[in-house]
């Protein structure tokens, strides 16, 4: 649709003159005839009816009004997002189901008066170079190596995700109340999306190797709800999937979330953003996240496990 037009009719429905849209606009009477003539034939319906006392919007011009303006407060945003000194804090998040994600929502809740952007980038690499380049504010990644960051890019770990098994009704471990990890030696682990040279892979190859696990992400990746499925069918296949991303799934498909112990797998996330960012938006972003910070827990508490390249606490 073009949007010059629908400008062009909001105008003269808030003037009632197609002289004073004209003026308004800074173009001819003509002109303004013919985008709303052309609006007009594209939407198939009579937008004005003239009148001794100007343009007064038929029905069919009433019920587009509303809807007009909307159109036209999108185009605008969709354009502030990405012009030079756009407003909106755009923060890269590597699911849109996952914790972090869960945890920028949280942030939203409490300060709905920062616009947001979420994007979600391929991996840490590609994250932390848009970070330095400036197109992204901030992500939430797997640091392997803090030491190893540009040295214009900050990074504090933020949250620790607890990995529980889920497996299906005729798996081995399905009437467990818990499981270690050295009980999933000699089960296959499907963790679907993994790719090389993502962050997530090699805490995965950590993981395995630090515990004699078999985890692979072999085959295609259609998403949770494929994960799911295929989970509920086997009776040799788990996954870990973290606490507090909620799942969703057929009642039919009897599946268990199994909290592990002995250690209990973590995931650690660090917040990453450039050191000189002033956006005020970040600031505000970076406190909510250190109040909602959970606490370590005591030392008498079950052990965790994290790879020895994670970001200190």
């Amino acid at each position: 649709m073009d949007l010059d037009a629908v400008r062009t009719f909001i105008s003269v429905a808030d003037a009632g003159r197609f002289q004073e849209a004209a003026a308004e606009l800074e173009i001819t009477q003509q002109a303004v005839s013919k985008r709303i003539a052309t609006l007009e034939k594209d939407l198939g319906a009579r937008l004005f009816t003239r009148t001794a006392r100007g343009a007064q919007l038929t029905i069919d011009g009433q019920a587009f009004l509303p809807h007009a303006r909307a159109l036209l407060q999108a185009a605008e945003k969709a354009i502030s997002s990405v012009r030079p000194g756009r407003r909106a804090l755009r923060v890269d998040v590597v699911a849109m189901r996952s914790a972090v994600a869960a945890s920028l929502r949280g942030f939203h809740e409490a300060r709905p008066d920062v616009d947001l952007d979420v994007v979600t980038l391929p991996n840490a690499d590609s994250a932390i170079a848009a970070v330095q380049a400036g197109t992204i504010d901030a992500t939430f990644r797997f640091v392997a190596a803090p030491r190893g960051l540009p040295a214009d890019v900050a990074a504090t770990r933020v949250l620790d995700e607890t990995l529980d098994l889920l497996v299906g009704p005729r798996h081995a471990l399905a009437t467990a109340r818990t499981a270690t990890l050295r009980q999933l030696v000699g089960h296959r682990i499907w963790i679907p999306g993994i790719a090389a040279g993502a962050e997530w892979t090699l805490y995965y190859e950590e993981l395995a190797s630090a515990f004699g696990l078999s985890i692979d992400g072999i085959g295609p990746h259609f998403g949770s709800d494929h994960l799911l499925d295929v989970i509920a069918d086997s009776a040799d296949v788990a996954s870990l999937v973290g606490v507090k991303p909620q799942l969703a799934w057929p009642a039919g498909h009897g599946l268990r979330r199994i909290p592990l112990r002995d250690p209990t797998p973590v995931y650690p996330h660090s917040f990453l953003w450039r050191g000189d960012n002033p956006h005020p938006g970040l600031a505000a972003l970076r406190r909510h996240l250190a109040a909602s910070r959970e606490p370590e827990p005591p030392s008498s508490a079950d052990p965790v496990w994290t790879p020895p390249t994670s970001a200190p606490r």
